[in-house]
């Protein structure tokens, strides 16, 4: 079993925070962007935008984790909207923290 020391433990938290506020995020943007009449946005698209906020001050944070933790997690949050318009699965969860 491995333990984890405490600054192995502050970055997974880190990292996981960040990925469930990114497929929070892009999970927001495909239902805001669904009810404005608007098409699938890709998980390009997304991250497109995604790139812009990390950007701002507000959400600089963001920076300190890895792009690829935040691009996989727009990407699975794609995948789930995409899989529930087929059918085969239900309406997408907002992931919760804590």
């Amino acid at each position: 079993m491995l333990i984890p020391n405490n600054k192995q433990k502050t970055k997974l938290f880190q990292y996981t925070n960040t990925a469930r506020f990114a497929y929070n995020w892009a999970l927001a943007r495909e239902q805001e962007n669904y009810k404005d009449g608007g098409k699938f946005l890709s998980d390009m698209d997304l991250r497109k935008e995604f790139t812009k906020i990390k950007q701002t001050q507000e959400y600089a944070w963001l920076n300190n984790v890895s792009n690829n933790v935040t691009k996989q997690a727009i990407k699975d949050a794609c995948d789930a909207y995409k899989n529930f318009f087929r059918g085969s699965a239900k309406f997408p969860k907002f992931k919760k923290i804590g």
